[in-house]
């Protein structure tokens, strides 16, 4: 069944056009990325499918049985709620609170109590994204889905979208999440939309098998061209009718020549030289308040070092960045930067960038002439290397996409030529081209690189090491990049899997009577039954019973006594309300797994 069709899409951003003639359809199982160079239209496209916005030429067709559910790249949100309410604003009024609540859990939102303007920007976009896949859809449509995610939920989201039921349509810089999730992947090329058939692996062959019939069609047209022009230039003018029809088929061929789009972006800045000394860090200890999110840390920063720092949000990989930047200071321990050491910090957000300032007046500030492997470029020549052309040098930086901002913010940390690179968070908003670029870069830049980041396929392109957080403050080491990490992590949770598997069959052969005992399915117990049957019907009595009460409180607010009497009883409807999800949540389980005929 086809869910969406589009013909002959276009619109314009400003004096510039974006979509030129996108034809597109969506069908019910499809999984699609969508891809392009930062700016190209790719949220654009997104938010036209998704009706948040229109288009100016073309058409969009919806199946009646269409039901979308969207996914923006920042997500409005309102600081003035709570986690859980926002999620129910999210999601609509037609979605029970105890399922928000429960797929907030699985996001890794618990505290449902909490503002949203306390919450950092990936904690914003998990509630956001709870919401989107608890609601009653057939089509998903995410923008840049695991930007600012962990790994532990972005593995999570990959699973989800897997067993989703319906079509996906996303855009995503996560290349390991194209490759496991999708089985179509379009790209934005001049304002119009390639599609190629399978996942991002297979993308990457056609797209090169594509480019290279087109460069040998090129090569047939400049070889006719030229010999062609060599007529026209030594024949006298004609005026018989063959020579007319030459004359016009070499116009046809002139204005025939093939634009070949290729994203390369240049990267060829010069690094300042670098001592025997980099950076070393003795027994440094950080925490807050009674959190250690740093413990007895040690490590020496070698010359040609790739270090992966990896862990879940909040356990305290920036403040590492900080305490090398000298931002911070550690509680305990010393860190020691070399006198040659000039570092080069990628923050996660680029706060420098003046939106009112053009931008060859932002890169000449920076410096008007930088040496290169190639010699001295111009800014106006750096900024052509970084896919940008003449046209937009004096563009504003508060026009550029959240994508072409990051890759300006790269271009003027490399062109200060340090020595030390310090990135956090590199690959947020930035394409795929442009990470394969700098990819390329780092492999042969002259000094040490420490990068922070949720994305898997760079720092297992980059790390030749990996610092991992643990459990209270500790960093473990490990050699190689992230699968190094998680192959470890997993062999361990399997280790101590088997351990309680062990001792569970160990307690049953103990009970056993020493005879073979068929497995035998599982099932409800009469009262497990019983209760899966009404334990929604109590969640939403529950739930109805506490929004009775707030409204008391707010009616009741200057008297004391009453109000905290009513507070004692919301108290005491919260937990009983707790107690009901992990309930209910164990029971769908077990429920899922009866369906799928498990034994016990």
């Amino acid at each position: 069944m086809v869910l969406l069709t589009g013909e002959h899409i276009a619109k314009s951003y400003t004096e510039k056009p974006l979509l030129r003639d996108i034809n597109i359809s969506i069908h019910e199982n499809d999984k699609t990325g969508l891809v392009g160079v930062n700016g190209s239209g790719k949220s654009t496209l997104l938010k036209i499918i998704a009706g948040e916005i229109e288009a100016e030429g073309g058409t969009i067709t919806r199946n009646n049985q269409l039901k979308t559910a969207y996914l923006a790249q920042n997500p409005e949100y309102d600081p003035k709620l709570t986690v859980i309410e926002q999620a129910m604003t999210y999601a609509g009024a037609d979605i029970p609170e105890y399922m928000c609540r429960s797929m907030l859990n699985k996001a890794g939102m618990e505290n449902h109590d909490k503002k949203m303007a306390d919450l950092s920007g990936g904690e914003r976009k998990r509630v956001a994204l709870a919401a989107v896949m608890v609601k009653d859809s057939n089509l998903l449509i995410l923008d840049e889905p695991t930007n600012h995610m962990d790994n532990d939920i972005i593995e999570w989201l990959e699973e989800q979208l897997i067993l989703y039921k319906g079509a996906v349509f996303m855009i995503t810089h996560d290349r390991y999440f194209l490759e496991r999730v999708t089985d179509k992947i379009c790209e934005i090329e001049s304002g119009r939309l390639i599609t190629y058939e399978g996942n991002y692996d297979k993308y990457l062959q056609m797209k090169a098998e594509r480019q290279e019939m087109a460069l040998a069609s090129e090569r047939k047209r400049a070889a006719i061209y030229k010999k062609e022009l060599r007529w026209i230039r030594w024949s006298a003018p004609a005026r018989t009718t063959k020579a007319r029809g030459r004359i016009e088929r070499f116009k046809q061929l002139e204005e025939s020549k093939l634009e070949i789009e290729d994203p390369h972006l240049e990267i060829g800045t010069s690094s300042s030289r670098l001592g025997k000394k980099i950076i070393e860090l003795k027994n440094i200890t950080k925490g807050y308040g009674d959190r250690v999110l740093i413990r007895d840390f040690s490590y020496m920063v070698l010359r040609n070092d790739r270090i992966g720092i990896v862990g879940p949000n909040g356990c305290g990989k920036t403040t590492l960045l900080r305490l090398i930047m000298g931002q911070e200071m550690p509680d305990s321990g010393s860190i020691e930067i070399g006198e040659t050491v000039k570092i080069g910090y990628f923050s996660q957000e680029s706060t420098q960038l003046d939106p009112e300032k053009r931008i060859i007046k932002y890169i000449e500030e920076i410096s008007d002439n930088v040496k290169t492997g190639d010699g001295y470029l111009s800014a106006s020549q750096m900024l052509e290397r970084f896919l940008f052309p003449p046209h937009m040098h004096s563009v504003q930086i508060g026009r550029l996409s959240g994508g072409e901002k990051r890759r300006l913010y790269l271009l003027s940390i490399l062109m200060q030529a340090p020595n030390v690179l310090i990135f956090d968070e590199p690959t947020n908003d930035l394409d795929i081209d442009t990470l394969t670029v700098l990819e390329d870069y780092l492999d042969d830049f002259p000094g040490a690189v420490i990068i922070v980041s949720h994305d898997r396929y760079f720092l297992d392109r980059l790390a030749i090491r990996t610092f991992g957080f643990e459990e209270n403050g500790n960093i473990k080491h490990y050699i190689g990049g992230y699968s190094s990490y998680a192959n470890d992590r997993e062999r361990r949770q399997a280790e101590a899997a088997n351990a309680r598997k062990n001792k569970v069959e160990e307690s049953v052969s103990k009970k056993a009577d020493g005879r073979n005992q068929k497995p035998k399915k599982l099932k409800f117990s009469y009262k497990e039954q019983r209760e899966y049957e009404a334990i929604e019907e109590d969640i939403e009595r529950i739930e109805s019973e506490i929004k009775g009460i707030e409204e008391e409180i707010l009616e009741y607010s200057s008297d004391f006594e009453k109000l905290a009497a009513l507070s004692e009883q919301k108290d005491a409807l919260d937990m009983q309300l707790l107690e009901k999800l992990e309930r209910w949540e164990y029971l769908s389980d077990l429920a899922a797994r009866i369906e799928n005929g498990e034994t016990e």
